[in-house]
């Protein structure tokens, strides 16, 4: 069976577009890592991947805000190629300035704002994973992963009614490191497909990547997530 093409879309400043593309490569697919500069020259590349990934990092240094010049680039550049990505079905996953990417540019609900802190926070966080229309999401278990930035304060005007949704994807379990509205960690579209989330799952996909995994005490691998969206962009 043939491996489904992933593309890893980064931009200037991103940090994470590798550790996808190992972590994509582990979970069953075809990774390419793609700069944002040769996808604006030649759209059409768009098409022949199966499922994308919005990398995480700090693009264009977060001039302006996290975020807001890449969303800027592709709404401009690829906006209608990328409503009919998602249109056409094919799962889409934005990580941390990838999440924040993707709520600018309309294809997520809400936004990001800074830390509750008010400074930027790398630690290790839990996520629960509630029941949702989330494509990545479906039957896992909770997931632990390092979490990186400083713009990651989930707001949504009326987040009952996106909870009612289903598309609160993933909520911060035991600590909320940021003070995001109902804990919420990651959410979803309308239809499932896309995702965006603040920490990085792909940085967790094997056991000796967590800190505590000599110990014995290590879990909550986030490979399972990236297996899930690679199952379903496999099965279109």
């Amino acid at each position: 069976m043939s491996r489904p093409q992933a593309m890893v879309l980064a931009a200037p400043g991103t940090n994470r577009d590798r550790d996808v593309a190992f972590a994509l490569d582990l979970a069953g697919a075809d990774p390419q890592v793609t700069l944002l500069a040769a996808l604006l020259a030649d759209p059409t590349t768009l098409q022949h991947a199966q499922l994308l990934v919005i990398a995480g990092g700090f693009s264009y240094a977060d001039a302006l805000g996290a975020g807001r010049m890449w969303s800027l680039e592709l709404t401009h550049g690829i906006g209608d190629a990328l409503q009919q990505f998602v249109a056409a079905g094919k799962p889409v996953i934005g990580i941390c300035n990838g999440f924040q990417v993707l709520t600018r540019t309309g294809l997520l609900p809400g936004a990001l704002g800074h830390n509750a802190s008010g400074h930027f926070q790398c630690e290790w966080v839990r996520m629960a994973v509630p029941a949702s229309r989330s494509v990545w999401t479906q039957g896992l278990d909770p997931i632990e992963c390092p979490m990186a930035h400083g713009e990651g304060r989930y707001v949504h005007p009326d987040v009952a009614a996106l909870a009612a949704a289903g598309q609160v994807a993933l909520t911060y379990d035991g600590h909320n490191p940021n003070g995001s509205t109902a804990d919420i960690a990651g959410v979803c579209d309308e239809s499932g497909v896309v995702l965006g989330l603040m920490p990085h799952p792909e940085n967790h996909v094997l056991p000796r990547q967590h800190p505590r995994h000599t110990r014995g005490t290590a879990a909550g691998l986030g490979l399972a997530l990236f297996q899930r969206g690679v199952a379903y962009a496999g099965g279109l």
